[in-house]
């Protein structure tokens, strides 16, 4: 394994991001987006490959983290969808929790539900714990599916009212609807068993939603990767770990956070190398910022392990299957400044996308993105080759941001561009907070680890204002995404509502749902013998939400309550002299894989020149440029000063110092100064 070539691509919004490791090197790359994405996906292997000197067909292993299940949700691109459910519970997608998106805010609306009114079906059905009081009649299933062809549904989500606890009624209705339609169906009870309805449903359907594109897109490049030699790619699934292509194409909704996820695993892979010299020891967690092209994505890693969720929204919508706890704001590269009726400035989330791009970028962009800004501002210079290829058009993006200034009442480029590089940042720092502050962690005991496009531009910006002592930056951390899929276990999760009060728990049926739920996450496993991992979600009775608690061994009701106890302490900073409830049962099993080490070494002088960058603060200051790939292990930044690499570029501040580690992370701090 270790010796293996392994390449992985991320797709993101802009760009497509490759790290290819070879003979103990990685060599990366990156290549606009393309509307097919395997196209863009070809493109980079075949650059990469090019670059190390290889033919594709010598690739080992490809992981692949891709954009089509996100996109599809918030561009409202997915499938025509039809749901099934039970007579009476239609409108649970619109009902919802009854939750007003803003509290104050007397015409805030929700997302449309994915699937309309009109094509939401009822069947007279009716499963309990116990057993079924009303058996389905297939007749009255046929007869649906006829409807729901009718309609050209391109997809169909099934969920039956206490499915997760009693799924005969369901598989019923899913093995007719199978028979009689040719579109895929997604069910409930395989889909997320667990209890709430409106979670399980909103679940179900955006696994419906998005599992034609999935499925589609999938099936495209295997083809194109068949065609050059590459083998089939293993997928990037929400929860950090990869999947099989083929049980991606049955469960699309793991798919949702792909990249951003794949970012937060590299992240942790790179920090948690002896070379970085990060100090990470002295830390009491790690923020990773990837500032992308579109987006700017936020998470935490603390006490080694990679935070998680099983509570997540997408665009409003929620979704309960356990993923990577990301934060995402539309702060990215190409994201759109604009003035709005109030005369105030902003940033985003509309952003230029690949094409056109930023001005900058020469490609027709007329809107000033913060990316253009940059380049006003000198943090990109006029000889950057984005990629290595794309050549920057000053003048382009200093007459956008002259454009900007004229409507927003400011004198000239350079008051717009230090305008919209304070918007972004105010935008991302409220993101940072949202995981930190707001969950009762204090920022100031956190590295922050920048990574991404843009992300090593605006860190040491955003860490002042946190009173954040480190940056790490990684020496791939323009395409650390591409880099966390050389890194990524392959990981799969299962889970079942068995709602009991802990007195009253019977180990043989807590021990046979395990077994049931091991025996799934077994099959799904492809790489090699799996580690399984048992978890609980305990309340205590009365509470509408949940904790999760590792589970060694056999289930034993006392240390559960101790263990729950305990982590309620720590979260939310006391504990209760109540009853303990047992509500859900998690397994997950992962199969190891050991991260690339990578060889640095540098050569040659890495002192570019000089040039004049703007410093809140400061003003204008002559910067030393440097090439990154050039600095040696062990080497001293004194800011202000400008990193270049062709994937990304990063900003020491005035104030700043950094140094190399051995390899090749620049980690930056304010003490570091000579």
């Amino acid at each position: 394994m270790a010796d293996e070539t392994r390449i992985g691509v991320d797709v993101g919004g802009t760009f497509t991001d490759v790290a290819l490791y070879v003979g103990g090197d990685l060599v990366t790359a990156k290549v606009p987006s393309t509307t097919d994405q395997s196209v863009g996906v070809m493109d980079g292997i075949e650059k990469a490959c090019e670059t190390a000197g290889i033919p594709p067909d010598e690739i080992d292993a490809f992981s692949h983290a891709m954009t089509v299940s996100v996109n599809a949700l918030l561009e409202r691109g997915g499938a025509r969808t039809a749901l099934v459910t039970t007579a009476g519970f239609r409108d649970v997608l619109e009902i919802g929790r009854q939750a007003r998106p803003d509290l104050y805010d007397l015409n805030a609306e929700k997302p449309d539900p994915l699937v309309p009114r009109r094509r939401r079906y009822e069947l007279d059905e009716r499963a309990t714990p116990d057993g079924i009081e009303t058996a389905v009649d297939e007749r009255e299933v046929r007869e649906l599916a006829r409807e729901i062809e009718a309609d050209g549904a391109e997809s169909v989500a099934v969920c039956l009212l206490h499915a997760y606890a009693n799924d005969e009624n369901e598989r019923a209705v899913a093995e007719v609807l199978r028979e009689e339609l040719s579109v895929p169906i997604s069910v409930s009870s395989e889909v997320l068993a667990e209890f709430r309805e409106f979670e399980r449903a909103s679940t179900t359907a955006v696994d419906a939603y998005v599992t034609p594109a999935i499925d589609r897109y999938v099936g495209r490049l295997a083809e194109r990767t068949a065609a050059a030699g590459v083998p089939t790619p293993r997928i990037m699934q929400s929860n950090g770990g990869t999947a099989e292509a083929e049980t991606v194409r049955e469960h699309a909704v793991t798919t949702v956070l792909s990249g951003p996820a794949a970012g937060v695993v590299g992240a942790d892979a790179v920090v948690s190398s002896d070379d970085t010299d990060g100090g990470e020891n002295d830390l009491d967690g790690l923020v990773t910022f990837d500032m992308g092209g579109t987006s700017s994505d936020v998470s935490l890693v603390r006490e080694g392990e990679i935070e998680r969720t099983t509570s997540a929204e997408i665009d409003g919508l929620p979704i309960g299957t356990p993923m990577v706890d990301v934060n995402t704001v539309g702060a990215g590269g190409g994201s759109i400044a604009w003035v709005d009726a109030g005369g105030a400035l902003r940033v985003g989330p509309r952003s230029a996308g690949a094409d056109p791009g930023p001005a900058c970028y020469g490609k027709g962009g007329e809107r000033a993105t913060v990316t253009d800004a940059n380049v006003v501002l000198g943090y990109i210079g006029s000889g950057t080759a984005l990629g290595g290829e794309l050549s920057l058009d000053v003048e382009a993006a200093h007459a956008v941001l002259d454009d900007l200034a004229a409507e927003a009442g400011l004198e000239g480029a350079l008051e717009a561009a230090r305008g919209v590089y304070r918007v972004a940042n105010a935008n991302m720092t409220r993101a940072v907070r949202a995981v930190t502050v707001e969950r009762g962690y204090d920022p100031r005991g956190f590295g922050l680890v920048a990574f991404g496009g843009a992300g090593p531009m605006h860190a040491a910006a955003l860490a002042d204002a946190l009173d954040v002592e480190t940056v790490v930056v990684p020496l791939p951390g323009g395409v650390l995404s591409a880099f966390g899929l050389l890194a990524a276990d392959e990981k799969h999760d299962a889970v079942r509502t068995h709602r009991v009060a802990l007195s009253e728990v019977d180990p043989e049926s807590i021990e046979s749902i395990y077994a049931d739920l091991q025996e799934r996450v077994r099959e799904e496993s492809a790489t090699g013998e799996p580690e399984i991992e048992r978890a609980a979600d305990l309340r205590y009775v009365g509470q509408s939400f949940e904790l999760t608690v590792p589970v060694s061994g056999g289930f034993d009701a006392e240390s559960a309550a101790t263990d729950f106890h305990a982590a309620h302490e720590r979260t939310y900073g006391y504990r209760m002299d109540e009853a303990v409830e047992l509500v859900n049962l998690r397994t997950s099993a992962s199969v190891a894989r050991e991260a690339p080490a990578v060889a640095y070494e540098a050569d040659g002088d890495p002192l570019k020149g000089e040039r004049e960058a703007y410093f809140p603060g400061t003003g204008h200051r002559e910067t030393s440029v440097y090439d990154r790939e050039r600095l040696a292990p062990g080497e001293r930044i004194e800011g202000p000063a400008v990193l270049e690499q062709s994937e990304s570029t990063a900003v020491v501040p005035p104030e700043w110092g950094g140094r190399i580690g051995g390899d090749g992370t620049l980690v930056c701090r304010k003490e570091e100064r000579r």
